[in-house]
């Protein structure tokens, strides 16, 4: 626990340090990651050659009244022009009445390609797919896999969101970020406050595995651009269906976006702030 409690800090610390020059730019409260508050994400990648670095917690009342406390640290990389790739590394603790049992959930490591943006026919489309590692006390007993479609479209300070995932594979899957044998959901968002928050709400439905009944779930939560480069997130969500689905879900989290000016091109380093072309994602 006291390990844990110090990588939290530590990620807490390096998501609030002071932005580099030239990132005043960015405006990153409208990029929904998934579960970054709610579970469907939207279909624009991450800016090319940047960084984010997430660092959110959350907890879970089950219907027979476990507790499951995750702390699921993130980091994402545009390393292409409309391509992301990243890696979530999540710690999970289960509370069944007794004492809380800690350990690694896995390792998901996944990419995520833009085929395009907006147009006044086609919604911003994209593809996404993740790989689940069994590593871990509660990382499961198989490697699983997930193909996902994501769909986003504006309608002025709105946008709506679809998403919809197979899983591959069998065996027990992750404890926390695990794969589902299909899952899909649809949200809307609308910018509040002067261009800082972003109120977003969802409902979606998943099915574990084949033979297993189906949960439908809603949620609502909320994103603030705390300073140019850091955004906060809160989020809850309960389950529809009697005895199916979580009791109660909180989640909080921080993000940061940033550069490593060794990776990028010379002539960009000067001339395109982090956060330049965030106009395609918003």
């Amino acid at each position: 626990m006291r390990f844990l409690w110090r990588a939290a800090l530590a990620a807490a610390l390096l998501c609030t340090a002071a932005a580099p020059r030239g990132a005043q730019a960015q405006i990153d409260y409208r990029n929904l990651d998934d579960d970054r508050p709610t579970h469907v994400e939207d279909a624009y990648s991450l800016e090319r050659y940047a960084f984010e670095l997430i660092t959110p917690y959350r907890a879970v009342r089950g219907r027979a009244g476990q507790t499951l406390h995750a702390f699921i640290p993130e980091i994402e990389y545009g390393v292409l022009r409309n391509a992301q790739i990243g890696v979530k590394l999540p710690v999970a603790g289960l509370d069944e009445g007794g004492a809380t049992t800690w350990g690694l959930s896995g390792a998901r490591l996944f990419a995520l390609y833009n085929l395009n943006t907006e147009s006044r026919i086609l919604p911003a489309l994209s593809v996404r797919s993740d790989l689940v590692l069994p590593v871990g006390s509660h990382g499961g007993d198989a490697t699983r896999g997930s193909v996902k479609v994501l769909a986003t479209r504006s309608f002025g300070r709105s946008r709506l969101h679809l998403n919809a995932e197979y899983g591959f594979g069998d065996g027990e899957t992750a404890l926390v970020e695990g794969t589902d044998r299909w899952w899909y959901g649809a949200a809307v968002d609308r910018t509040m406050f002067r261009r800082s928050t972003l109120v977003v709400a969802e409902v979606y439905a998943l099915r574990e595995a084949d033979g297993t009944p189906v949960e439908v779930n809603a949620s609502v939560g909320l994103r603030y651009q705390w300073t140019p480069t850091v955004v906060l997130d809160f989020g809850v969500a309960r389950g529809l269906r009697r005895d199916l689905g979580p009791d109660f879900e909180f989640t909080f989290g921080l993000s940061r976006a940033f550069a490593l000016p060794w990776l990028m091109p010379r002539g960009r380093r000067a001339a395109e702030p982090l956060g330049g072309s965030d106009a395609q994602r918003h």
